[in-house]
C-alpha cells in the first residue's frame, strides 16, 4: 500500500441466544424429516459439520413460526444495532481511541436490510461525530471480512492520520426459511450463526499489524455457485454441492496470482488466517494451497465454536491468531458470492 497502515485495534461479539448443535438437529428433524424426501440422510451433516454450537439474535423458539419480512427485517434492525455498538467499542477500546475519534465508518452485511444503514442508526448513542464519513456495503457475503478490511486500509490510506472503524455484521439466521423444505435449507441450518467483528485501521504509528497488500479474484461464470435467492418471504441461501471441488481445484491459483500482483510469493506467507466456510470448505482450502493437514486447525476451533458466521468469521479467526502472536507475514483468505476470492496480507507490527 502507499502509506503504511496499521490494525490498531480489533473486537469480536455474539448475540446473546445460544444453539446447540443437537438442538439445532433436533429442530431440523421435527421440521422436514416429514416433508423432504431421504431426510434421514441428511442428518449427519450436523454431525459432520465441525459445529459444537452458534449464537442467534432470536431464540430457537422464534424459528418454529413463519416470518415475512417485516418480522426478519426488525429483528436485523435490533439485532445488528446491539452487536455494532458491542463489536465497534471493543474495536475502538483496544486501539486506544474513543468513538469521536473515527473519521470514516466502513458497514459490511448481507444479510438484511436498514436505511439509514446501521452505523447511522447507532451514531448518537456511540458519540460519533456529525462529520463522519459512512460507507455501508451490501452484498460481498462471506468474503466481506476480508473486502472490507481492504476497503478500509485503501480509505485510511488515502487520507493519512484519519482512523477508519470497519464493522462487518451478518445475521445469518434471520434467513431460515420454514416454508422452503430443501436440502439446502437444512445444510443451512447446520451451519449458519450470526455475529460481528470490527477493526480501526490508521496510516499511523503503533498497531498489531500493518495492512501490507489488498487483491481479490472474480471467478467467471460461477455466480451460482453461491448468494442469496430474494423473494415475497425472504432471503434463500444459493450453495452449490460443487464448491469444495471448485475450491480445492480454483482457489490455490487465484491467491497466487492476487499474491503475485504484489510481489509476493505463495512460500513468502507464514500463517494463511482464512474463513472457515464449513468443514469441507476447510479441507479443500488447505489441498488447494499445500498446506499440511490439520494447518488451519484454529479455524475448524472457531467454526466449531460460533459456525460459519459469514463475513466476520474470518476475524474472529485473526483475533484469535493475533493474541496467539502474528507470524512475519500473514495472508487473509475468504471466498464469497460472485464467486470472488479476497486476499490481504498483514506484516508483523515492528
Amino acid at each position: 500500500m502507499p502509506e503504511s497502515v496499521k490494525l490498531l485495534g480489533l473486537g469480536v461479539a455474539v448475540p446473546g441466544h445460544v444453539i446447540h448443535q443437537a438442538e439445532a438437529a433436533a429442530l431440523a428433524e421435527s421440521l422436514f424429516s416429514d416433508r423432504i424426501r431421504g431426510f434421514s440422510h441428511l442428518v449427519p451433516v450436523f454431525s459432520n459439520s465441525g459445529i459444537r454450537r452458534r449464537y442467534s439474535v432470536r431464540p430457537l423458539s422464534w424459528f418454529l413460526d413463519q416470518h415475512g419480512w417485516a418480522d426478519r427485517m426488525q429483528a436485523y434492525s435490533e439485532g445488528a444495532r446491539a452487536l455494532f455498538a458491542d463489536a465497534a467499542t471493543r474495536a475502538i477500546n483496544q486501539a486506544g481511541l474513543e468513538p469521536a475519534d473515527i473519521d470514516t465508518i466502513v458497514t459490511i452485511s448481507s444479510t438484511g436490510f436498514a436505511t439509514p444503514s446501521i452505523e447511522a442508526l447507532v451514531a448518537h448513542e456511540m458519540g460519533f461525530r456529525a462529520d463522519i464519513q459512512r460507507v455501508p456495503v451490501f452484498g460481498l457475503g462471506c468474503a466481506g471480512g476480508v473486502s472490507g478490511l481492504g476497503i478500509a486500509a485503501r480509505l485510511a490510506a488515502g487520507r493519512p492520520g484519519t482512523k477508519v472503524l470497519m464493522v462487518a455484521i451478518e445475521l445469518c439466521s434471520l434467513a431460515f426459511r420454514l416454508d422452503e423444505p430443501s436440502n439446502v435449507s437444512v445444510v443451512a441450518s447446520a451451519l449458519f450463526g450470526d455475529g460481528a467483528a470490527a477493526c480501526v485501521l490508521s496510516a499511523d504509528e503503533g498497531g498489531v499489524a500493518a495492512v501490507e497488500s489488498t487483491g481479490e479474484h472474480l471467478f467467471p461464470d460461477t455466480v451460482d455457485l453461491m448468494g442469496w435467492r430474494v423473494d415475497d418471504h425472504g432471503q434463500g441461501i444459493i450453495l452449490a454441492q460443487s464448491l469444495p471441488h471448485f475450491v480445492g481445484s480454483q482457489v490455490g491459483p487465484a491467491i497466487a496470482g492476487i499474491l503475485a500482483r504484489n510481489g509476493i510469493e505463495l512460500a513468502d506467507i507464514d500463517r494463511f488466517v482464512c474463513h472457515p466456510g464449513g468443514a469441507k470448505v476447510l479441507d479443500a482450502v488447505e489441498s488447494s494451497l499445500s498446506l499440511g493437514q490439520g494447518t488451519l486447525n484454529d479455524e475448524r476451533e472457531v467454526l466449531a465454536a460460533y459456525g460459519n458466521m459469514s463475513s466476520p468469521t474470518v476475524l474472529f479467526v485473526l483475533d484469535r491468531a493475533v493474541r496467539a502472536g502474528l507470524p512475519e507475514r500473514s495472508a487473509m483468505l475468504a471466498l464469497g458470492p460472485g464467486f470472488t476470492a479476497s486476499c490481504v496480507t498483514l506484516r508483523k507490527a515492528a
